[in-house]
């Protein structure tokens, strides 16, 4: 008696071949703007320029619910890989402390803003290799699908929308569209992102699944064909 039903996202808003907000457009046929972004991003947040490293992100209120806590527990064991963080949020004053003795740790390896840009945001989404939600709980979210869209692959823990949207990527048969872990753990949440990691090292999967999570479809058009069908079912019953 319970459906839920997915959001999505305006498709024609979130499309890097369009986004005035980057520094170059690019698309799903053509990654060369993508390059071209995430050099421009690690310039703009005084970021090590180094376009074989990983650039991991997140864009999110700092709140527990968010899995703060296991990015916490996780990080040092994280940025002992070639991996550069970026974070742009506000929220929860233990959050924001714990992010700012950070990037003072990690210097040219860690960018942190606190607060929200709108224009910062989609040029990270552009710039980064990944994109982390480690949500303890999170009823549909709109960070991964955006994040796909620009081809950005995210690691997710699986729960609520996070598990709907976001396939487990299998390496044997190039299914999936991102990396997933299921427990509420800092253990489970490191494995995940080694995966990830491992996997970016690889260029012509990674690029196929760049590709993949780029043509994607999120958009409002199948949320209301499933609304449509609910209301249909619904009638038919009485």
């Amino acid at each position: 008696k319970l459906h839920g039903v997915l959001n999505g996202i305006d498709m024609k808003r979130y499309d890097p071949a369009h986004d005035e907000s980057l520094a170059a457009p690019y698309s799903a046929d053509d990654l060369t703007g993508k390059r071209q972004d995430k050099a421009a991003l690690q310039k703009l947040l005084g970021l090590k320029e180094a376009p074989g490293t990983p650039i991991l992100a997140m864009v999110t209120r700092l709140v527990s619910h968010k899995g703060l806590d296991l990015v916490c527990e996780t990080l040092d064991t994280v940025m002992e890989k070639d991996v550069q963080f970026v974070v742009l949020g506000k929220g929860d004053a233990k959050y924001e402390t714990f992010f700012e003795y950070a990037r003072a740790r990690y210097g040219a390896r860690m960018a942190v803003h606190l607060g929200y840009s709108e224009e910062l945001a989609m040029q990270i989404y552009a710039g980064a290799d990944l994109f982390l939600m480690p949500s303890k709980s999170e009823p549909c979210g709109l960070s991964q699908m955006i994040a796909m869209r620009y081809g950005t692959v995210p690691i997710v823990r699986e729960t609520g929308g996070l598990k709907d949207t976001v396939r487990a990527y299998e390496a044997w048969n190039s299914a999936g569209n991102g990396f997933t872990f299921a427990g509420y753990s800092a253990h489970e949440l490191y494995d995940a992102c080694c995966r990830a990691q491992d996997r970016y090292y690889n260029k012509e999967d990674w690029n196929n699944l760049v590709k993949h999570d780029m043509e994607c479809d999120f958009s409002w058009d199948l949320s209301a064909k499933s609304y449509e069908g609910l209301y249909n079912e619904t009638a038919n019953l009485w």
